[in-house]
């Protein structure tokens, strides 16, 4: 009985573990997508039209969840354990090189929009408390950057293993939630009091494509897919399947709630930054942009691991000294703070990771590896997906780079929109 029971114990410890890790994995994989770019997502169905934006945000939801799953695959065949080491074994160190440069771009930008989100939304939070006006110094979202970069997203950047995170990312979800939830509240309550623009409701509108850059901002999360692949107890394809499709789905959920809600209460006057559209003296929204600048905060550590990893990979692979990661995670922190501090205009900058890196990590480089990696030519039926997943990313990184070129996002940051001032907009809550 003694040797069945200490037989058993092991495999129970292993069950919970790996239950554990794969909550755990979950938890980092839904956060990692739901950063700052579902802030956004109002805006990008400002740009596609509501129809067609919902339908899009579907369609890179399930690319997303499709060439995650096929980058793993890729791994597997190639016996890789990294997307850089997945592409350079397929590609040679040309892949390797262009992998690793969008590889840390897209983590870096995403960090800076995370410095600009907290700016923006945290002062005027600040400005809630007695006796803090625009001009005070807990106003200024420049001392407001600095300061949370010194108190949390430094600290939480320099943890060495990507599980002690999975606590933070939980909270992150949990007041991504109530977000969402005063998100909907402010539609009901204050988005019949706004007047529709024109072309409100209309299915599509012409810069549509524009709109999938800061969808695939939005939901890429393929740069640190093998990191949370390799924090699973026992990874295989199967349980790592599962956890995609549970990770995007909820994400899915979450952004298109978010980015109706979003849309429906300000239409064409939806900013890059959903929450510039709420009006200064809106108690809940304050509450909102407080939940959301801390969410975003604790996302910035996961992105931070991303791009110290392509660095550490870029001088040889080795595991870093203590010295050299708290040196190399000060340079990668104190860098996105010093950009955040010079740029304030949230919608570009999604626009900008969206198209240049977040669009050929999502579309063009799992398929192109999957292609190379499996036996047959190119034009056989199960290819079909992955090539026209590359002919589709070409098209809309081109197109949407140049039309954030010709037509950028025209920002109204700190200032008050025409509909505010007025008793309608007063919240339900005491003031802060």
């Amino acid at each position: 009985m003694d040797q069945q029971l200490s037989t058993l114990m092991p495999l129970e410890k292993n069950a919970k573990e790996g239950i554990y890790s794969m909550l755990s994995a979950c938890f980092n994989f839904v956060n990692s997508i739901i950063g700052s770019g579902i802030i956004g997502l109002p805006y990008a169905l400002n740009q596609a039209g509501l129809p067609c934006g919902l339908l899009l945000l579907i369609l890179v939801a399930f690319i997303t969840d499709y060439t995650i799953i096929l980058l793993i695959r890729g791994g597997n065949l190639s016996g890789t354990d990294s997307y850089q080491s997945l592409v350079q074994s397929t590609f040679g160190f040309p892949g390797y090189f262009i992998l690793s440069a969008l590889q840390f771009l897209y983590p870096f930008i995403a960090m800076i929009s995370y410095n600009i989100t907290a700016g923006d939304t945290l002062t005027k939070v600040l400005e809630r408390i007695p006796g803090v006006g625009p001009d005070h110094l807990l106003a200024n979202r420049d001392f407001v950057i600095i300061l949370t970069t010194l108190l949390c997203t430094l600290p939480l950047s320099l943890y060495r293993n990507i599980e002690k995170l999975g606590k933070v990312s939980f909270t992150s979800v949990v007041l991504t939630g109530i977000v969402l939830v005063i998100v909907i509240i402010r539609a009901a309550t204050l988005g019949p009091q706004i007047p529709p623009t024109q072309d409100a409701w209309v299915f599509a509108k012409w810069n549509a494509i524009q709109a999938v850059g800061v969808m695939s901002f939005a939901f890429i999360c393929h740069h640190n897919s093998f990191l949370l692949y390799g924090s699973l107890a026992e990874p295989t394809l199967t349980h790592w399947t599962r956890v995609t499709h549970i990770s995007v789905g909820t994400s899915l959920l979450i952004s298109a709630t978010f980015a109706v809600g979003g849309y429906v209460s300000f239409t064409g006057y939806t900013q890059g930054d959903i929450f510039e559209n709420f009006c200064r003296d809106d108690n809940l929204a304050a509450v909102g942009r407080f939940c959301f600048g801390v969410s975003v905060i604790t996302t910035f550590p996961l992105e931070c691991f991303v791009t110290r990893e392509v660095v550490s990979h870029a001088v040889g692979g080795r595991q870093l000294s203590t010295l050299e990661h708290t040196f190399l995670t000060f340079i990668i922190v104190a860098a996105c703070a010093a950009i955040s501090l010079a740029s304030d205009c949230l919608g570009i900058v999604l626009e900008l990771n969206g198209a240049v890196s977040a669009t050929p990590l999502i579309f063009i480089v799992p398929s192109a590896c999957y292609l190379k990696l499996s036996s047959g030519p190119w034009y056989q039926r199960d290819h079909w997906i992955p090539v026209l997943l590359i002919l589709v990313g070409a098209i809309v990184m081109v197109t949407s780079l140049t039309m954030t070129f010709l037509s950028p996002q025209d920002c109204s940051h700190g200032a008050d929109l025409f509909y505010c001032g007025g008793a309608h907009v007063s919240a339900t809550l005491p003031p802060l």
